[in-house]
């Protein structure tokens, strides 16, 4: 028997164009393309041990206590892989990861843990010589995406742009590209964390995603996320601050509205993501700030903001939008340069 030991850490990211639904064809095909800042210090950090053996074993360690209820998800994701590399289901797993942030509170840990995953298992295939080096990053990709549709952006930085889009040259349903044609201003652009809930989310991704299925809204939606990436591929090049504070709070906005017109709705804001959201407002409107919100799904707000202006958006943090943070909790993060072994 053959053990193999490998690590990476991957980071989470925030869609700025928001993937929510998937095409009833294939496995984790989304339904639009999207695009996201690759973070930096919100991140999965994966220690992989792999032995070879006849059956198929997973012990789950999450921040070093065993996590049982994690095996099911990984099983389905070795099985759906096993089509790429077969070897997968014949061995002795032991992954130990850690999150720097909340685990399920809305900050995209299934998007870090799977690419994370992914890249490790790429590392044993390289290493038996079952996977090129020049295929390796986009092998991992497409690994990700078999977990989680928005892991597959964060093997990428500084963005990582997914789905099939005619303005994105190499773009592809399978897996996502590394995105860097970008005006200076967003190669290093601040995203704090507000974390308004930091407990589980009301409803999972998955469940989410699959409400689209029967929203009568969800084709507009599709439509106007395709338009939108058409948009934002010009203004991330011109660096045009206005038209993107308008499109990337529009898009959060919108998929809020889908969770909220959906059968069962769900509503994932909690009253101080509308505090934080119309103190943002109020504040734009006063001094004229170039600052902005995004939202995941979940209650926590993603407060966007340019390098140059970090000291002043961090004294609003701690002045005004704090206080409607649970125990005054928040994450400073940044845009980054995606996945590294360690």
């Amino acid at each position: 028997m053959t053990t193999y030991t490998t690590a990476w850490k991957s980071p989470s990211n925030i869609a700025l164009v928001k993937y929510w639904g998937k095409k009833p064809e294939g496995v984790q095909i989304p339904s639009n393309a999207s695009i996201s800042f690759t973070l930096s210090n919100c991140a999965t950090t994966t220690k992989l041990t792999f032995t070879e053996q006849e059956d198929l074993e997973i012990t789950v360690l999450l921040e070093g206590k065993e996590e049982p209820d994690f095996i099911p998800k990984i099983e389905q994701f070795l099985h759906r892989i096993s089509r790429i590399f077969s070897f997968v289901l014949k061995g002795k797993y032991t992954v130990d990861t850690s999150n720097s942030f909340p685990h399920s509170s809305g900050i995209a840990s299934s998007a870090s843990g799977m690419s994370a995953l992914s890249l490790c298992i790429c590392d044993i295939a390289k290493e038996k010589g079952l996977l090129a080096e020049e295929d390796f990053n986009q092998t991992a990709s497409i690994l990700a995406r078999l977990g989680s549709g928005s892991a597959s952006r964060s093997v990428y930085g500084p963005m990582g742009q997914w789905g099939e889009h005619s303005d994105y040259e190499g773009s592809s349903d399978e897996f996502a590209i590394p995105y860097s044609d970008i005006n200076s201003v967003y190669a290093d652009y601040c995203d704090t964390i507000l974390l308004v809930h930091r407990g589980q989310k009301t409803v999972s991704s998955t469940v989410g995603h699959g409400l689209l299925t029967d929203n009568p809204y969800a084709p507009a939606r599709f439509a106007q996320a395709q338009e939108n990436m058409t948009a934002m591929k010009a203004i991330l090049k011109s660096g045009d601050l206005d038209a993107f504070i308008a499109l990337v709070e529009s898009e959060a906005l919108t998929l809020h509205s889908l969770m909220m017109s959906s059968n069962p709705y769900f509503i994932l804001m909690k009253p101080n993501t509308l505090k934080i959201i119309e103190a943002i407002w109020e504040k734009r409107e006063k001094d004229g700030v170039k600052w902005c919100f995004t939202l995941d799904a979940g209650a926590n707000v993603h407060f966007l903001y340019p390098q140059a202006d970090k000291v002043a958006a961090q004294d609003f943090i701690n002045e005004e939008l704090a206080q409607y943070c649970e125990n005054g909790a928040f994450i400073h993060d940044e845009v980054g340069m995606g996945s590294e072994r360690i």
